[in-house]
């Protein structure tokens, strides 16, 4: 009787340490956009562990005006977990064990989900993990959230048919957006918010050849000043959008659509009219169509944070496919 019940102990000890996948009916998941559900003990969570998380998974986005993390965090002990609280979209698992490992498992609990398991046999080596793995667990998560965002997005979508015509690509934003500004082989989208707005440009440029990513930068910079130069006034005559040069451009190469994607992230301003925010410029390399094809979102929302305007013009920018 005594072996049962420690077979039994063992049984329920190993069973939660990883997600189990229900086969059958998985409920919808839930969750605000880029907010992420720890779970953990309240030991690790109140002490290095917490902060490695904080300092690493809960890290500063490049390219806001404000410190604002990639994910709000939100603890939950491991004793918890169970039942709705399960079905958040984006889980992040701390636990001891005798393997060190970050594993990553799909719809267990919900649909859509990832749950992200970090094991290691105590804290320095969880600690290590986290540091080590922290962008890969960013981008893991980060792409569940643009999926989803997209996902909301389609519910109500604009007709974007005349910017298929200009541009020849196909992309997918809401109908609370709308052209305020469209010519040959450019568009302006725009939504206005409560004290400001959210802004989309698209055009394109000849194709060009760059020995490295300081000089691709650099192009980037000028053209971005160029064309808001000519076509994006300020508020008074005169005025217009330029790079904030005080603020250092981050930019990388990625892909996006089957494209080679150059992307930079910065701030704009305009002189003399005290504006400014963030901008992300996306330049898809379309060799098929022997051009450079710009998506740019910008953001003015003078004392409210900005994360969340970004991430939504990102996802836009991300549903763009070329023809």
């Amino acid at each position: 009787m005594k072996t049962l019940k420690k077979l039994l102990f063992f049984f329920l000890i190993f069973s939660c340490n990883e997600p189990k996948p229900n086969s059958t009916y998985k409920p919808s998941s839930s969750g605000n956009i880029n907010n992420l559900l720890v779970v953990s003990g309240d030991d690790l969570w109140d002490g290095p562990v917490g902060d490695a998380l904080r300092r690493n998974i809960g890290s500063e986005i490049y390219g806001l005006p404000q410190a604002e993390p990639y994910f709000e965090l939100r603890h939950v002990p491991t004793a918890v977990f169970s039942d709705f609280v399960r079905r958040n979209r984006i889980v992040l698992k701390i636990q001891t064990s005798e393997i060190s490992e970050v594993k990553y498992y799909k719809d267990p609990y919900a649909s859509p989900q990832i749950v992200a398991v970090i094991s290691a046999p105590d804290q320095s080596k969880i600690i290590e993990l986290i540091r080590d793995k922290s962008e890969e667990i960013i981008s893991t998560f980060r792409s569940v959230e643009f999926k989803e965002k997209q996902r909301r997005i389609s519910k109500s979508l604009y007709n974007s048919e005349s910017i298929k015509s200009l541009l020849g690509i196909d992309i997918k934003f809401s109908s609370a957006y709308r052209i305020a500004k469209q010519k040959e082989h450019f568009s302006w989208i725009r939504r206005d918010t409560e004290n400001g707005s959210l802004n989309l440009l698209l055009y394109s440029l000849p194709i060009k050849n760059f020995n490295d990513n300081s000089s691709f930068q650099e192009f980037i910079i000028k053209s971005r000043d160029s064309i808001s130069k000519m076509e994006i006034p300020g508020p008074k005559e005169g005025d217009y959008m330029t790079t904030e040069q005080s603020y250092k451009p981050l930019s990388f190469m990625t892909e996006l659509s089957g494209a080679s994607v150059f992307q930079t992230k910065s701030l704009w301003k305009v002189d003399g009219a005290f504006m400014s925010g963030p901008f992300v410029n996306y330049c898809f390399i379309d060799t098929n169509n022997n051009r450079l094809l710009i998506a740019e979102g910008f953001v003015y929302a003078p004392a409210r944070t900005k994360r969340d305007y970004i991430f939504e013009l990102e996802t836009i920018i991300r549903s763009i496919t070329l023809d």
